[in-house]
Parts: C-alpha cells; sequence; structure tokens
C-alpha cells in the first residue's frame, strides 16, 4: 500500500507538527503562508538571479499549500519577493 502522508490521530487533519506556516505582511495585513521557508529554501536551490523567474517560482511554489486571492496576486508576488531576499 503506497504511503498515504501523516494525519492527526485525533481529527485526521494535519498534524500540528506538520503545519509550518510563517507570518508575513501581504499588502498591509498579516498573512500565514504554509511552508514559505522550505519553499525559499527551495527556490534557493535553484539559484535563480533573474527576479521575475524567481516570483514565478515562489507563486508556483506557494500557490501549491496555500490560497491566493487573484486580485491580490501582484501583492503576494511582492511581499514573497521581498521575504526572498531577506532570507539568509
Amino acid at each position: 500500500m503506497p504511503d498515504e502522508g501523516e494525519y492527526c490521530t485525533v481529527c485526521g487533519g494535519t498534524p500540528p507538527d506538520k503545519i509550518l506556516i510563517k507570518r508575513i505582511m501581504v499588502d498591509g495585513k498579516e498573512t500565514g503562508i504554509d511552508k514559505l521557508e522550505w519553499i525559499i529554501e527551495e527556490v534557493q536551490k535553484l539559484t535563480i538571479t533573474d527576479s521575475i523567474k524567481i516570483g514565478d517560482e515562489l507563486m508556483l511554489r506557494v500557490s501549491q499549500f496555500n490560497y491566493i486571492p487573484t486580485k491580490k496576486k501582484e501583492a503576494y508576488r511582492e511581499a514573497l519577493l521581498a521575504e526572498y531576499r531577506r532570507a539568509p
């Protein structure tokens, strides 16, 4: 049987220790982004230098784990790029 992932034994959802939400400011509002630190590390491994391509990669990965409202996509992109630039 294939591995179906990890689930909370109490509620059946994501186990609390597997939730990796970081809060950043998006369009002046504090917003939680799940797995952001991991996503930034993965994009850094690509060694891309073009800001547009970095933004594309961040948006692609963030949208896999988080809802991004259509009207706020550009605000998310700017906030994610700013957070990426601050990362070590």
